[in-house]
């Protein structure tokens, strides 16, 4: 999905879970079911069946389910067919496919990498 070093998944929450609060999550993190609050982690999947309140900050995230606040990706924001976002998305780059529902501002910039000088 990601590459294979992502590609194993890190931590899941269940489609019958719910979780309220700050989560914090090194690698991969997987939802499927509910979260309230604050979602911190290198990759964040949201699956069809996930919902989440609140805010969403990794490297790359993929929304399939629904998310009601705002995402901060630093590398990529990807909204699938049956995804819904209502709220904002900080993202240099972002992926949105038909089908999709989206409903709030977007706001990309890009990383700047400095140049070093050689003499």
């Amino acid at each position: 999905m990601f590459s294979n070093e992502t590609d194993k998944l890190g931590s899941l929450l269940g489609m019958n879970s719910s979780f309220k609060g700050q989560l914090n999550v090194k690698g991969t993190l997987r939802v499927d079911g509910t979260v309230e609050g604050q979602l911190d982690a290198d990759y964040v999947i949201l699956s069809e069946t996930a919902e989440v309140k609140g805010e969403i900050k990794a490297k790359k995230i993929i929304i399939g389910g629904k998310i009601d606040g705002n995402a901060r990706a630093q590398e990529l924001v990807e909204i699938k067919s049956k995804g819904k976002v209502l709220g904002d998305i900080f993202t240099p780059k972002l992926t949105i496919i038909e089908g999709a529902e989206f409903n709030g501002k977007v706001e990309m910039k890009k990383v700047e990498v400095k140049k070093r000088k050689t003499k």
